[in-house]
């Protein structure tokens, strides 16, 4: 016999065991009948606990099983049980990468984006890196996040706009780098690769992939997507030229504010040979400008905004972003958390499963996997 805790309370069950003399090992099959083999807590419980972990911190979960559900587990056993399913939809993102068929038509136009941003993790996690401080240990490891959304919807202006319900996420604390020769791809862009292909991302008749401008993404983006639009983040370039005016002007002045107002607008309207002119014209004098000047020469074939946007496609990497802050930061960079590499990557693939409206069909799969075991 043995005592299972489940939404309805505690179920003690009498089970047929049976042992294997040769391999030396045995299994009750109605605990894999029922999906309750290898732990204490029915399918249902460990669904509850899953989703409550990967949206809250696990001593929040364990107070809103007890108070929405009335089910009482400790928040130990709320992290055993999320980690569990959140390694087993991590296993099954690996090994499963067929096109998703919603039923509904394929968007004219989908957008890519990647992105990185740091989580605190454990000192073993970090011993040996270097910190972004010379000489300072490493206290974070980045989590690479692919974003994928389509965009033909319009905004009240009439510009592309990420059409509701259209965002998937996908992540974990990977390399962007090559693993051993030139010819493999690294454990990023594999993943990159499979959520492109879930999306069927590469049938859709405008696609584009939009991201600030670290050489990583646009050494993926070429691999990957040779005939993909690259855009580069309007956001980030107007953080740059923003930068030039206050290392021109006095920080905050009406007369930096104009300037960079000029620039942004020379930037949106298209008119890129009268924008570079201006930063040039400053370059002699100014270091920032200089830079600047490399930065915009070096990236124009992708900043040709008014072009993309009459193509259909988003120019600014916002919906990524926000994955950086929501599907990431809002639970794994609060306050006093310090994650294992391990733990921090179920966690993140339960929270990608479960934003990108996959997580019914991944349970499922998950059941009757162990089932069939």
């Amino acid at each position: 016999s043995k005592t299972f805790q489940t939404v309805l309370g505690e179920v003690t069950l009498e089970r047929a065991y049976y042992h294997c003399q040769q391999c030396g090992t045995g299994f009750c099959p109605r605990d894999r009948d029922l999906g309750l083999e290898g732990g204490s807590e029915s399918a249902g419980i460990q669904r509850m606990c899953s989703l409550a972990a990967a949206m809250a911190s696990f001593d929040e979960s364990q107070m809103l099983l007890r108070e929405l559900a009335g089910v009482e587990v400790s928040a130990k056993r709320a992290e055993r049980c999320a980690k569990r399913i959140g390694a087993e939809v991590a296993a099954g993102e690996r090994e499963r990468a067929e096109p998703i068929d919603t039923g509904a038509p394929l968007p004219q136009s989908f957008c890519l984006s990647m992105d990185g941003t740091g989580i605190p993790v454990r000192r073993l996690e970090v011993a040996g890196r270097v910190g972004k401080d010379p000489g300072s240990p490493a206290k974070t490891r980045e989590v690479k996040l692919c974003v994928v959304w389509s965009t033909d919807s319009r905004d009240g202006e009439g510009r592309p706009a990420c059409d509701k319900g259209s965002i998937s996420y996908s992540a974990a604390i990977e390399s962007a780098a090559a693993r051993d020769t030139d010819a493999e791809r690294s454990d990023f862009a594999e993943r990159v690769l499979r959520e492109s292909t879930r999306r069927r991302f590469t049938e859709a008749a405008t696609t584009a992939v939009v991201a600030d401008l670290a050489p990583w993404i646009w050494n993926i983006t070429k691999e990957l997507f040779p005939f993909a639009e690259q855009i580069g983040d309007r956001f980030h370039v107007k953080e740059h030229l923003a930068t030039v005016a206050k290392d021109l002007f006095t920080a905050g002045s009406q007369q930096a504010k104009d300037w960079t107002q000029g620039r942004w607008d020379q930037l949106d309207l298209g008119t890129f040979d009268d924008l570079l002119r201006e930063i040039q014209s400053h370059a002699d004098k100014s270091e920032e400008a200089a830079k600047c000047y490399q930065y915009l020469l070096n990236n124009r074939h992708r900043m040709r905004y008014p072009e993309f946007e009459a193509a259909g496609l988003c120019t600014s990497s916002g919906v990524t972003e926000g994955g950086c802050k929501n599907a990431i930061g809002a639970r794994l960079k609060r306050s006093g958390m310090h994650w294992t590499v391990k733990g921090a990557d179920t966690i993140i693939a339960l929270r990608c499963c479960i934003l990108s409206g996959r997580f019914q069909d991944v349970w499922e799969r998950i059941i009757d996997k162990r089932r069939t075991a």
